[in-house]
């Protein structure tokens, strides 16, 4: 019962953070810029970290399911 909350952000933060890394490669790819007002590679850079960063921990919660 304990593990529904902790599947739910898992699931969530693992496809947020996946969802930043595709549409991050998708504007570096078209020449789209990244975020508005802020210079290209700082935008990048902190996508990308974002991007990783959330996946890495949608991963973790995920796998701290297993027993």
């Amino acid at each position: 019962m304990e593990s529904g909350p902790e599947a739910f952000a898992g699931a969530a933060f693992a496809l947020f953070g996946a969802g930043l890394l595709v549409w991050t490669g998708v504007c570096l790819r078209t020449g789209a810029p990244v975020a508005d007002g802020v210079s290209r590679p700082v935008a990048t850079v902190t996508a990308l970290l974002s991007g990783v960063v959330f996946l890495a921990t949608g991963c973790w919660l995920l796998a701290a399911l297993s027993p």
